[in-house]
């Protein structure tokens, strides 16, 4: 019997610090040079929310304390390699921020002021708005 073709599985994670929002500036393809969540693949044998605490130490050099999953954000066109599924969580950071792993930069940015943003990142951070106030407070 084959296995199923399904799509692949990411998380996202956003990560506060203070009240601020860490992105990370991508270092590969697609959307080279944007800035975006912190996240990347879960790892065959690997929760979700362990590869969430484990994309968000390699991409900011951040220990994150999950706090709410944000929600499921599964649109086909979502990601141009192909049909990728992401789960969200909100986050509290801690340590030094500094971009390692597949990150050119990582830095704060405002809730309210942030950059132009790869993938559906702007639309899973208004859905998180809610959750963020949460976490600020």
């Amino acid at each position: 019997m084959s296995k199923p073709i399904t799509p692949s599985l990411t998380v996202d994670i956003i990560i506060l610090v203070r009240d601020k929002i860490v992105l990370i500036k991508r270092l590969n393809p697609p959307y080279q040079g944007t800035w975006a969540l912190p996240g990347g693949f879960v790892d065959i044998g690997e929760t979700v929310e362990e590869a969430a605490v484990r994309e968000a130490l390699e991409e900011t050099g951040l220990d994150v304390d999950l706090k709410e999953m944000v929600g499921v954000f599964s649109d086909p066109e979502r990601d141009p390699r192909g049909h990728t599924v992401t789960i969200c969580f909100t986050s509290l950071g801690h340590g030094i921020l500094s971009a390692s792993s597949d990150a050119l930069d990582a830095e704060l940015f405002d809730p309210d002021d942030l950059p132009e943003l790869a993938f559906d990142h702007k639309m899973i951070i208004q859905t998180a708005r809610d959750k963020i106030a949460r976490c600020i407070k």
